[in-house]
């Protein structure tokens, strides 16, 4: 296990980065003349009242991973699940699974990846143009029961504007740790009126390198207790690959008030699991979306809305031996309108509804017997309502959202128990059907109180309707290595979430800083009884549970001309922790972190390099095996620029983990933090161009 031992090492590591950073303003300040235009990344006008990052353009390109998670695993308040390279979602501010929705292009993204880490989310980040993390008010507009945030992935494949000529795209790359090569394609044309986008994109990567061995200490390894016989590989970490593919195409009649348009994509994904059973997930997904859009439909509204998306998901799992165990099925429908009116004393805002209905089916093959959950048709309804004013030096920001969500199980599925190894059965639940009805608001104020500077204040209260898996799962859950059970009898989940800002906005120098309390009145979590199930290689078995908790945290950093020409820089930290009121810390809570960042923009030339130590984090929730080490992340990247006819040439090279540090992030489940870290050392080097 890495611990803190190496203090001179890492001490001279800071050293030379916040050398680095002093030099970086001291040679900034030497240069009034210095050239400031707007690049990469934009944080939102509006960060204080609905805190939003928007990762686009360079930064998102030098971010980009093969996942949603590993793509946004360093981000201000956001960790990763890093269950392999295949599949990885964002863990924002403690929080993870359902309590953080991921969208595509504003409608959900139709998979079943919040049931289960193991399970990939349901997009491609090749051809994707922005990421954005929505909190408070904004993600009203969205969801409700997203406490820890929205994350929207947006594609633009239907496209809203005519180009004015065919434009494009071209990336290909190679990476050394795994073997990894990837490309994408995506091409933006007219004819007349009509405008036609095509995106494709393909990432395989085999089997990646781990720093010293695979499980965490010799002994170590008790979930489950047969674990303690599985191999501790070095260099190749078995079920480490991933094989991504998907086609996109989006055709769109833009008009003189609006714009139609429809786009269909097709997304294959096959990758490992890995823990000590092994296995692999065969994934595919057909999505169709619909968007209208009528600008001044009518006196005194800016816009009317219509968009909808029907998704067609299903996987099938893979045991060691290549035969197919489980097929999981989800089809997802949802349809949203909103109108935005013109400002009306003072205020400006939108209103609409929303509809979703969405049926998942998952059965072992053979048996034909339900997987993990029964067959459940999950249907929500909600109606939302957002308004932003502003006077003088003040703002602010209320939000409402009104949901209700019917879960509806076959009640005729019969439930197979298992005997536990204190010789009794597993305790039983009844199926029944569950109808809940959420209310969540926001309100936020802003207070310019001098130009660039503003302090604000935002209160949420987000309800959410239990998931399907926490209401009626009741099974083995190999890729966990869990016997997970449901209670049908859970209430609704409320978070009660007070936030104070502070930020400077105008300048070279630059800075924000959050402090926050998230109060949760029924906390929905996995129980580890302690107890395990022999005739399922003893995996311990998990109970839904509800309990009061507290999420408390800061997140803050300072930048000095960051993002623009010239030489730049950024400090940045967060910290988060959460505990059960009556005692006891959250599961799966991520590590304190510490980060520096300088950079270089002239001419054509972009370097760049980030440090970023994770403390080792030791407070685990009871049945938690720890401590989650600490780490040193060292990466480093150039490119160069350069215009050969009407085409922007770009040749790009990234440097991961210099240092080949262990790392395994405390949010990883036990199944995989004990036994598989994240990836070594790695090159990757690639080219890409822009028309």
């Amino acid at each position: 296990m890495h611990q803190i031992n190496q203090p001179l090492a890492k001490q001279k590591l800071i050293y030379i980065l916040v050398s680095g950073l002093i030099s970086t303003a001291a040679f900034a300040q030497s240069q009034p003349s210095l050239e400031i235009t707007a690049t990469g990344s934009q944080e939102a006008t509006q960060s204080i009242l609905t805190p939003t990052k928007i990762l686009q353009g360079d930064e998102l390109l030098n971010k980009l991973g093969g996942t949603l998670g590993a793509t946004l695993a360093n981000e201000l308040g956001v960790s990763a699940t890093g269950y392999g390279a295949g599949s990885s979602r964002p863990v924002i501010r403690g929080l993870e699974g359902s309590r953080v929705q991921i969208l595509q292009n504003g409608l959900s993204v139709g998979d079943v990846s919040n049931i289960s880490q193991d399970h990939a989310v349901g997009n491609n980040m090749q051809n994707t143009h922005q990421v954005e993390i929505l909190r408070g008010a904004a993600a009203l507009l969205y969801g409700s029961g997203s406490s820890g945030g929205l994350v929207n992935v947006v594609n633009d494949r239907i496209l809203t504007n005519l180009p004015d000529r065919p434009t494009g795209a071209i990336n290909t790359s190679y990476e050394t740790v795994n073997n990894g090569r990837a490309g994408s394609v995506e091409v933006d044309g007219a004819f007349g009126s009509v405008a036609v986008h095509v995106d494709t994109a393909i990432n395989n990567a085999n089997n990646y390198t781990i720093p010293g061995s695979s499980i965490q200490s010799p002994g170590g390894w008790t979930v489950p207790p047969a674990g303690v016989d599985a191999i501790n590989y070095t260099g190749k970490l078995p079920n480490t690959f991933s094989n991504q593919n998907n086609l996109g195409v989006g055709v769109s009649y833009v008009g003189q008030n609006g714009y139609t348009g429809v786009s269909v994509e097709r997304l294959n994904n096959n990758y490992g699991i890995p823990t000590p059973e092994g296995g692999s997930i065969n994934q595919s997904q057909n999505r169709y979306d619909l968007q209208h859009q009528t600008r001044d439909p009518f006196a005194g509204f800016s816009s009317f809305k219509f968009s909808a998306a029907n998704s067609n998901y299903n996987h099938t799992e893979f045991n060691n031996a290549g035969e197919a165990a489980s097929l999981w099925k989800n089809i997802a429908n949802e349809a949203r309108f909103e109108f935005a009116h013109n400002p009306l004393a003072g205020w400006k805002g939108t209103f609409g509804a929303q509809v979703s209905a969405a049926s998942l089916n998952a059965t072992e093959v053979g048996s034909g017997s339900y997987a993990i959950v029964p067959p459940t048709k999950t249907n929500s309804n909600a109606l939302f309502w957002i308004e932003e004013g502003k006077w003088n030096s003040l703002q602010g920001n209320l939000g409402l959202r009104y949901n209700n969500v019917a879960q509806k199980p076959n009640l005729g599925t019969e439930l197979v128990t298992e005997p536990v190894n204190t010789g009794g059965d597993t305790p039983a639940i009844t199926l029944q059907n569950r109808n809940f009805n959420l209310m969540s608001y926001s309100a936020g104020g802003l207070w310019n109180f001098m130009q660039g500077h503003g302090a604000g204040v935002a209160y949420t209260v987000s309800q959410r309707a239990p998931s399907a898996q926490e209401l009626y799962s009741y099974g083995a859950h190999e890729s966990t290595a869990t016997f997970d059970i449901g209670n049908p009898n859970l209430n609704k989940e409320t978070s009660h979430n007070l936030e104070l800002n502070i930020q400077k906005t105008s300048g070279l120098l630059r800075g924000k800083a959050s402090a926050y309390a998230n109060r949760f009145n029924n906390y929905i979590y996995g129980y580890y009884t302690g107890q395990s199930v022999p005739a399922v290689e003893y995996f311990s078995v998990v109970v839904a549970q509800q309990a009061a908790a507290t999420i408390k945290g800061v997140e803050g950093e300072l930048t000095y001309n960051w993002q623009q020409h010239g030489v730049g820089g950024r400090v940045f930290g967060d910290a988060s922790q959460g505990s059960f009121d009556a005692g006891g810390n959250l599961p799966l809570q991520p590590a304190p972190r510490l980060g520096a960042e300088i950079a270089h923009q002239q001419n054509g030339w972009l370097t760049n390099a980030t440090y970023i130590y994770s403390y080792q984090q030791n407070r685990l929730a009871s049945w938690e095996q720890g401590p989650a080490p600490s780490y040193n992340l060292l990466n480093a990247g150039i490119s160069y620029t350069e215009k050969i006819k009407d085409v922007n040439w770009t040749v790009y090279m990234n440097l991961k983990n210099l240092l080949n540090e262990q790392i395994r992030y405390a949010t990883t489940p036990m199944a995989v933090r004990l036994y598989a870290p994240q990836p070594g050392r790695s090159l990757m080097v690639g080219l890409r161009g822009t028309f």
